[in-house]
């Protein structure tokens, strides 16, 4: 026998395991991170989470890179030369906090409005804004204005709920299951695991996109749509739907708004608005009685056809209305193939199918359950039609009337919070009218008035001063953009260097990357963020950032406060914010230093609390004059919302022990978690976990849980109340009147009822000298501007082509190798090109952050992405090009001021190859320098 060499076939894999939640991207996902001698060795996923069930994408595998990248921050860094030249010097975090603080609270003790704090993907923006609020500033928001403010606030204001962290299709019961839009950077982890799911079970997956890559290449069917069109294809299913009668009349009847009467007298100053009695209860016909009735009444019986005659004024169901406009003929497939890319064959034969799955194959589970009149069901019936929607329906002029009408057709087809459709996970399903409204009153030396961020219900809402004039630098939630939930992130530095509405003194931004691939007008933000006053002095005068990384922004910054890897920090994935819930539980987790780091470092959110106790801001300061928490893992344990309600539900201190929703804080509550492997969940009993909107027994489990004071049942809003005043106003009623020149947007665009309109800059440009269509898609392998700098991941994407379809590369006549020039109303890039046959064929595309600046991010001068990689962005604009009204329009939707990415029209051409990508910039001069060649380190013995 021959000699064998000795392996050791079961070697030590780790010495500990220390499980936390992995923020790689928006899925938070549960990981198990391995440590050898205390060091980071390998991350897995936890088979135990709820999210992702031990499955792991590239990027969370990559987390180590990601922990260990050279282009981590080291130290607080002060600027020492001009901004742009990456001269700063390292401080001290106690210098750092002095100079934040001498800047910041002079502003607040006089102008608190003088500081613009914007913030990216915290996941902590119950916490930031929490800060802004007590700081006294109305100029706060977080990133949703340009990524998913549309999807977001459509389901909120259509059901009280919405696609991406609000809800998911019903994974186990769907039998097709319709994608629209959807990117594969979020939520993919659990996505793939229930396309996996539904195909295993042979259910049917259609992808709407004008890209078939990622979940659409996977698809059963592909509907290679025109961009920005998607709204008036969904439309054009609905009127086939009620062509064809396939609606659920008695789902429609008795969860949603359609007959709930409208007044329907053009003349009178409530036209359009709904009827409500006494005690501002909405009313129907009861079809037992004939008469109005609250539309909750218990025994009620809503009628879908009946209307009413009051002191001379018709009042009608909104299902009249609604089937007055979308049988209209403009809605009939043939009337919008052309534009939609779709046939009328097809768009007929989908409907089809969307009919016969939800009414021939539905589902009837034995659930017993009451719902909100008092009526008890013996079973739950269920459409098992199901969708889901991302940023490519959203991120248009007209997105958010097209994600309200996707919404439509899943409420008219009876499948949401059903068997088989769509089901919301808690907090949600909220209705609107218990979210707050936003708030902008500033006093000086004191907290806002109220949260920053909310949802209007009219016109009185609006944060406007006395004058009109708008009361935040992003003129969010004016006449411009009224229903700006979440703020407008891609405005804040171009209104403030032009001091419009007025000027600021101190920008203050986390993890957001405006000098780069975060903003719209790339290299126009950059000139903003240098240019001087007559006097030399910064139009901007003090710009504070942090980040983790040494992105393009920081050499843009005056002061750092460089934050930790999410292996090194705590943080709070909460119920009050964007929690790991899934549709049968509620769930929150934890980060926690499962390393402690090797840098001056401080966790973003401690550095947060530290200027708070600086400055005594008024909710982190006891009367005493001491602060209330010494960092963020302080304040997530002790902070409380409201009595019994804070960041974490889960082992809170009850009358008889631990408890769980409401109770009073637990010191042991971070260790409880650590021990249950970072993460918390409380299932909903099987007979309560549908219908939740409807049904009192879900309702008072959410009470128990902290997540309403009270039940707070609701029907779907199908007709907007909130749209149809903004309307009016428009119209010349009521006291706060829209300027002249936006009183026909509002008209048009602000439709109670979901419409479709062209995409702006299809206005704007010649269609015939811009008649390309022009994306960029996050790849599933990237995530913020992180990726393309992990040593792993950049592997995978070091360089992004211009994806182009048949018919442009035929009629151009280009090869394998050759570039592109690609020419926009605004600017010019030229880069290189492939070929891609599964795309629509007046559509280019490209992978989005691959390109970084020169110098950034730790990478070679020379690196791929700095040569290779590019930017969309060189081609867009934060406003639209002139049209000659002597006006500048946004380049956003007007409901919501969501940034209108998608809206973009190019022009092509075939050009010679240059040495690198155009346009270039100078290289920045990094804090960090260059990483080495090669990344080596070994981990344990």
């Amino acid at each position: 026998m021959l000699d064998q060499p000795k392996l050791d076939t079961s070697p030590k894999v780790s010495d500990e395991v220390r499980k936390t939640t992995c923020y790689m991207c928006a899925c938070r996902c549960g990981i198990n991170v391995h440590m050898k001698d205390g060091k980071v060795a390998y991350i897995e996923g936890n088979r135990d989470h709820p999210v992702n069930k031990g499955v792991l994408c590239a990027k969370g595998s990559a987390g180590i890179m990601q922990h260990n990248a050279p282009s981590r921050l080291r130290a607080p860094l002060k600027r020492v030369g001009p901004r742009g030249s990456g001269e700063f010097e390292e401080i001290s975090w106690d210098e750092a906090l002095e100079i934040a603080t001498g800047w910041l609270e002079p502003l607040r003790q006089e102008a608190p409005e003088k500081l613009a704090f914007f913030t990216g993907r915290d996941q902590s923006q119950s916490f930031t804004s929490f800060w802004a609020q007590n700081f006294g500033t109305p100029n706060y928001a977080a990133h949703g204005g340009f990524c998913s403010v549309n999807m977001a606030a459509a389901g909120i204001y259509t059901m009280g709920g919405a696609f991406w962290e609000f809800g998911q299709p019903d994974w186990e019961n769907t039998k097709l299951f319709m994608i629209f839009g959807v990117a594969e950077d979020h939520d993919s982890n659990p996505i793939k695991m229930g396309l996996g799911r539904v195909k295993e079970r042979g259910a049917k997956v259609i992808g709407v996109n004008p890209i078939r890559s990622g979940y659409n290449a996977v698809a059963d069917e592909w509907v290679g749509i025109t961009p920005g069109t998607d709204g008036l294809f969904i439309l054009a299913l609905v009127h086939e739907l009620l062509r064809a009668g396939k609606i659920d009349l008695r789902y429609l009847a008795e969860y949603t708004n359609a007959p709930v009467l409208v007044n329907c007298d053009a003349s009178s100053p409530d036209h359009g608005l709904l009827m409500r009695d006494e005690n501002g209860k909405l009313l129907v016909i009861d079809r037992v009685t004939g008469e109005p009735a609250a539309f909750d009444k218990k025994g009620v019986k809503p009628d879908l056809s009946a209307s009413y005659e009051k002191d001379g004024v018709t009042h009608r169901p909104v299902m009249h209305l609604l089937a007055e406009r979308y049988m209209g003929k403009e809605y009939a497939p043939e009337a919008v193939a052309e534009r939609c890319g779709v046939s009328a064959r097809r768009i007929r034969a989908i409907a089809a199918e969307l009919a016969r799955v939800a009414f021939e194959e539905e589902i009837v589970l034995e659930r017993e359950w009451t719902d909100f009149r008092g009526q008890t069901h013996k079973t739950m019936v269920g459409r098992p039609v199901s969708f889901h929607a991302m940023r490519g329906i959203s991120a248009h002029s007209n997105g958010f009337q097209t994600c309200r009408s996707l919404h439509l057709l899943q409420i008219l087809l009876g499948s949401v919070e059903v068997p088989g459709g769509f089901r919301f996970k808690p907090p949600y399903p909220k209705p609107v009218s218990i979210h707050p409204t936003p708030h902008c009153k500033v006093t000086p030396g004191k907290p806002l008035d109220g949260p920053h961020l909310g949802f209007v219900r009219g016109p009185e809402d609006l944060a406007l001063k006395e004058d009109g004039t708008p009361a935040r630098i992003d003129k969010a939630f004016t006449w411009e953009n009224p229903m700006s939930a979440h703020g407008m992130m891609h405005m804040v530095i171009s209104n403030a260097h032009a001091g419009d509405p007025y000027k600021i003194d101190t920008l203050f931004m986390y993890m957001a990357n405006m000098a780069w691939n975060s903003t719209m007008n790339t290299r126009g933000v950059i000139d903003m963020l240098t240019d001087t006053d007559e006097d030399g002095e910064y139009v901007i005068p003090h710009i504070i950032y942090s980040d983790a990384y040494s992105s393009e922004m920081v050499a843009y910054s005056d002061l750092i406060l460089p934050d930790t890897t999410y292996l090194e920090r705590h943080d709070c994935i909460s119920l009050l914010d964007r929690p790991i819930c899934e549709a049968d539980a509620a769930a929150d987790a934890i980060r926690w230093p499962v390393v402690e780091p090797d840098r001056d470092v401080k966790g973003f959110q401690t550095a947060l609390v530290l200027l708070a106790n600086k400055m005594k801001l008024p909710g982190f300061t006891n009367e005493d004059g001491s602060a209330k928490w010494a960092d963020y893992a302080d304040y997530i344990v002790n902070h409380e919302r409201k009595p019994g309600i804070g960041p974490l539900a889960g082992w809170r201190k009850g009358e008889d022990g631990l408890t769980h929703g409401r109770g009073a804080p637990n010191e042991d509550q971070l260790k409880t978690y650590i021990e249950n492997g970072g993460f918390f969940v409380n299932h909903i009993a099987k007979e309560h976990a549908y219908m939740k909107p409807w049904n009192m027994g879900y309702q008072e489990w959410a009470v128990g849980m902290g997540l309403y004071d009270s039940p707070q049942p609701y029907i779907f809003d199908l007709y907007a109340e909130t749209m149809r005043k903004f309307q009016l106003a428009a119209e010349g009623h009521g006291e706060r009147q829209p300027p002249e020149h936006l009183r026909e947007r509002i008209k048009a665009t602000l439709d109670p009822l979901p419409v479709w309109y062209p995409p702006f800059e299809d206005g704007h440009v010649d269609p015939v000298e811009y008649p390309v269509h022009a994306l960029t898609q996050r790849p599933m392998a990237m995530y913020h501007s992180w990726g393309s700098q992990n040593a792993w991941l950049r592997q995978i994407h070091g360089r992004n082509p211009l994806y182009l379809p048949t018919k442009i590369w035929e009629a151009n006549g280009f090869a394998e190798g050759d570039w592109a020039r690609v020419t926009s109303a605004h600017g010019e890039i030229t880069v290189p090109v492939a070929h891609m046959a599964a795309l629509n064929e007046n559509t280019v595309w490209t992978w989005n952050a691959i390109g970084k600046r020169k110098g950034a991010w730790a990478l070679e001068k020379d690196a791929p992405e700095a040569t290779k990689g590019f930017l969309l962005n060189h081609l867009i604009h934060e406003l639209l090009p002139p049209k000659g009204d002597g006006l500048r329009w946004a380049n956003s939707d007007p409901v919501t001021g969501q940034a209108a990415w998608f809206d973009l029209r190019v022009k092509i051409e075939k050009t010679a190859a240059p040495d690198e990508v155009h346009p270039t910039f100078a290289p920045i001069r990094s804090p960090v320098g260059t990483g080495p060649d090669e990344l080596r380190w070994k981990v344990g013995k």
